[in-house]
């Protein structure tokens, strides 16, 4: 029998599976939040603070910056991958992502290509054998001098190796991946576990339904950046169950409004899956505090726009790359999350030891003391000791919330 969930049980269900609802698991740490999540995505940006530090914080609360660098980046217990997109990965999952690094080998090459792939990797894997660990810089250099995708031989070299799993990055230093041999770095019982291709595609199922508690096979595949049939096949065996939420649409995509119900819906709720557990944990407690926090555009939580729209009735779009006089909410536009909803956006910047928000919306003036209690906990973790608020969507505001930031 397949079980009936209401959007809002669903959305609750998926924050609870994100580490939003709930008391934090402080023990656990940074390390327990990677395992949870199965996947932390990297991002050049870096505003408050780039987007792998801001992730623990969402969830966890003002835990030391260095901290969690240490967490990620020492004792071999993460690597870095392709996931969802360049991402942190837990070591354990090393044998997960045999099928992507054996598709990387068949195919045969990157966009890139080397004049002499053999000579180049070979020149590489012996560097890293004689020398240990090394940046693209002390291997000879990341470019040609040209622009910045005018690779080196011994960059493309290298990168290839990291694609197929000779070569792997379980360290950055100042934002620079410094690259070892798999066989040196990786635990010797992960390196020499190969599951096949189902295996692996069955795992990363099971783990992408444990991170997000509730999802359509769309989410599924988004999470890990898996083909839909890949998906398809390996459901039946992976251990989540059938579920169907009211107000998602036929095909898992579209928005919904603030009480659940999908915006041109037909009624009929989509095919979803959820993981038992998450169901089990539901059940025995459907409630739980909620965290307050400022969301970083690349948080799993939010990662994927279409799932967004759809659990939490909120659009939400990275403005970064578009240019200035373009965009509606600002650069780096983070989501306000409280009371287990989206209820406004900021675009944060850092000025000596103030933080900036640039510009600010609120879905509803009562998200109020939540955008001050984020504001004011995100300017203490980042080392600033004021906020000031520039651009204000609704000016009404601005006493209220200047009163609750004064203190």
């Amino acid at each position: 029998m397949t079980t009936e969930l209401s959007n809002d049980e669903a959305r609750r269900i998926a924050l609870r599976a994100q580490g939003f609802l709930g008391a934090p698991d402080r023990r656990g740490g940074v390390r327990g939040m990677l395992r949870r999540l199965g996947s932390v995505q990297l991002d050049t940006i870096s505003v408050l603070a780039r987007s792998h530090e801001l992730i623990p914080y969402a969830r966890l609360g003002a835990v030391g910056r260095e901290a969690v660098e240490t967490a990620y980046w020492s004792g071999n217990r993460s690597f870095e991958y392709w996931s969802h997109a360049a991402c942190v990965l837990p070591v354990e999952e090393w044998p997960l992502f045999a099928f992507r690094r054996r598709a990387f080998e068949q195919r045969g090459h990157r966009w890139h290509r080397m004049e002499d792939a053999e000579r180049s990797c070979a020149e590489v894997v012996a560097k890293l054998r004689g020398e240990g660990p090394l940046t693209t810089k002390e291997l000879g250099g990341a470019k040609k001098g040209g622009e910045w995708w005018d690779w080196s031989e011994s960059k493309i070299a290298v990168e290839w190796l990291l694609d197929t799993g000779v070569v792997v990055c379980m360290e950055r230093r100042g934002w620079r991946r410094v690259y070892a041999l798999a066989e040196q770095a990786v635990p010797a019982e992960l390196l020499a576990a190969e599951p096949d291709d189902e295996a692996c595609l069955r795992q990363l199922v099971l783990q992408s339904g444990r991170a997000l508690g509730v999802a359509t096979a769309r989410d599924l595949a988004d999470y890990h950046r898996l083909k839909a049939e890949q998906v398809s096949a390996a459901l039946p065996g992976s251990g989540l169950v059938p579920v169907r939420v009211a107000g998602w649409g036929r095909n898992g995509s579209g928005a919904t409004d603030a009480s659940g119900t999908r915006n041109g819906s037909n009624g009929e709720p989509v095919q979803a899956w959820a993981d038992p557990a998450a169901l089990a944990a539901f059940e025995a407690q459907p409630r739980g505090r909620h965290r307050t926090t400022l969301l970083s555009p690349f948080d799993s939580l939010i990662w994927d726009r279409a799932r967004t729209e759809r659990v939490f009735g909120f659009t939400h779009r990275l403005e970064a790359y578009t240019p200035k006089h373009k965009r509606v909410h600002g650069y780096f536009t983070m989501p306000l999350l409280a009371g287990g909803q989206l209820v406004g956006r900021v675009d944060p910047a850092r000025e000596g030891t103030t933080l900036v928000a640039r510009q600010v919306s609120l879905t509803t003036p009562k998200a109020v003391p939540a955008l001050a209690e984020a504001l004011l906990e995100a300017a203490t973790w980042v080392g600033c000791s004021s906020v000031r608020v520039e651009q204000l969507h609704d000016e009404a505001l601005r006493a209220p919330l200047e009163k609750l930031l004064a203190g």
